[in-house]
């Protein structure tokens, strides 16, 4: 249930505001009264989390007064203002001014209460978007979805950290389902042009007449501008460069090569031609692909990331189970190892896939994890991969495993967590150095 929205406020008269507030919390709305709109003005700041109803007649800073402090803090804020019957001329000029609407005295109580629905929902869809376009500028938010503790997760979001903030062309490579367009976001988010446009296409979605009008234009309809227009000073970013034409392709060097430095429009090209055994290079014309190849990130396949697998298994599961409203499977130590032996041809995407079925799975109380990585790679075996392990490794992914799911589910409690696994507090102290886990992280 979505938090009640809080109401301020603001009038001289005691026996008015709490008047108002009383009204205001019957109907389940999160009151706080002022006397003043400088006292108000101490609590109501940028992002508040509801509305402002103020008297506009009140001495020394007036309603008047209050509103064009708070549309200066706050553009996005409703303010509901209460009249006299003489000041209805001032109402207006509060409506050009900012205000969210007026109440002219004596007010139904019941119309107060709707003015103050409307508003509350208002704000709660300028703030959800306010949050929304944080999160997606955020390049901390996005680099939080690049889950992984290896070397290979470590050194990609280097790469992208360094690469983001050169702001020249980037050229991603790597199998299926690893990740490549989460990436090109991530390039975006942490780099100059973060909040500026970010465009997607797939070249492989549209046939060539129709790709090179979304490209380059014209475009038929009278508002939209082509994307390398439309994403100027932002990012834009060509899914599947592989499947452009050699005309296109010549279309695009030119565009690139008439671009200032830096470039006004920044290209992210994904490349998916690795599982095939052959190269981006092999796609492309030569003096395409060195403009994009000079900032190159290639993606690891998720057979390469060792224990990463369990932990992105782990926070899949727990994600899809509270979606479901179920528990998530607890993984043995053979489930384990055979998640971490399996060879993923479908990478992350796969994960993702066979965690949501084994939730399910569970839900039922039938199945196992084998037969699902069986049903996924045919006739190849778990137990089977390219690339064989040492025992050791193996033992100590499990444990990792263990300990950082016990501590997540009794949120960073030392001594349950003591307690399930048999452990003295000192072994779990050092297992959690040896493994990276800070308890902090739990609570």
């Amino acid at each position: 249930m979505a938090k009640a929205m809080k109401i301020a406020i603001v009038d001289d008269e005691k026996d008015m505001r709490q008047s108002i507030s009383q009204w205001l919390a019957l109907s389940g709305f999160d009151t706080e009264t002022h006397a003043s709109a400088t006292e108000a003005l101490k609590s109501v700041g940028a992002d508040y989390p509801g509305i402002v109803v103020s008297d506009i007649r009140m001495p020394g800073m007036d309603g008047m007064a209050l509103l064009r402090k708070l549309m200066s803090i706050d553009s996005g804020l409703p303010v509901i203002l209460i009249t006299g019957h003489g000041d209805v001329p001032m109402a207006v000029e509060a409506m050009r001014i900012g205000a969210y609407d007026f109440l002219e005295k004596p007010f139904n109580p019941d119309v107060m209460t709707e003015m103050a629905k409307k508003a509350t929902q208002a704000r709660r869809l300028t703030l959800d978007s306010r949050a929304l376009r944080r999160e997606l500028g955020d390049g901390g938010a996005v680099m939080k979805k690049l889950i992984g503790a290896s070397p290979e997760m470590e050194r990609l979001r280097e790469d992208i950290l360094d690469l983001g903030q050169a702001d020249g062309h980037v050229l991603i490579e790597g199998e299926t389902g690893t990740g490549k367009t989460l990436v090109a976001h991530a390039l975006h988010a942490v780099g100059s042009r973060a909040g500026k446009k970010f465009k997607l296409v797939s070249c492989a979605a549209f046939e060539e007449e129709e790709l090179a009008r979304r490209l380059f234009g014209p475009i038929d309809d009278g508002g939209n501008q082509p994307l390398v227009e439309d994403a100027r000073g932002g990012t834009l970013v060509l899914e599947d460069i592989e499947a452009l034409s050699q005309g296109l392709q010549a279309r695009l060097l030119t565009f690139m090569n008439e671009q200032g430095t830096p470039a006004e429009t920044r290209i992210i090209a994904i490349c998916n031609l690795q599982e095939q055994g052959k190269t981006c290079e092999d796609a492309l014309r030569p003096d395409l692909f060195y403009r994009l190849s000079a900032l190159k990130i290639t993606l690891p396949p998720l057979r390469q990331r060792g224990e990463d697998i369990l932990l992105l298994f782990t926070r899949l599961s727990e994600q899809f189970a509270e979606e479901y409203g179920c528990d998530a499977p607890q993984v043995s130590a053979q489930e384990a190892a055979q998640l971490l032996q399996s060879p993923w041809p479908g990478n992350v995407r796969q994960l993702i896939n066979v965690a949501e079925r084994a939730v399910l799975q569970n839900r039922r109380g039938s199945g196992t994890i084998a037969s699902l990585l069986m049903a996924d790679n045919d006739d190849v075996a778990p137990t089977m991969t390219t690339d064989g392990k040492p025992l050791k490794e193996y033992v100590e992914a499990f444990e990792r495993m263990l300990i950082d799911n016990t501590m997540r589910r009794h949120k960073g409690s030392i001594v349950n967590v003591m307690e399930e696994l048999c452990l003295p507090r000192r072994t779990l102290n050092e297992k959690m150095a040896k493994y990276t886990l800070t308890r902090s992280d739990y609570i």
